[in-house]
């Protein structure tokens, strides 16, 4: 599980700080991310859901439940994988 924790924070770490080369990512991409950190760390969405014209808020919310049910493990391993896909497709480079 050490092993895990430590590729997810350098995961984590590659979006947050990283430099894209190729365009940026898309509300999507970004979404999917999100919804994968939040399970990740946080376990499942237990807050109602926003107001529909709250839509930024109301995306975030979605994604997040989007992995409703998902073992930390699962979304640490799926978001590590998400994040090497936008790597290869934005040419991320590390900070």
């Amino acid at each position: 599980m050490a092993d895990l924790e430590a590729k997810f924070n350098e995961a984590s770490e590659l979006i947050s700080k990283g430099k894209p080369t190729k365009g940026s990512a898309t509300n999507d991409d970004k979404l999917k991310l999100y919804g994968l950190f939040k399970q990740a760390k946080e376990g499942d969405n237990t807050a109602s859901a926003p107001m529909s014209v709250q839509w930024e808020t109301k995306a975030k919310w979605e994604a997040w439940e989007k992995n409703k049910g998902k073992s930390k493990e699962a979304a640490m391993n799926e978001y590590i994988a998400e994040v090497e896909v936008q790597k290869e497709k934005f040419g991320i480079l590390p900070p």
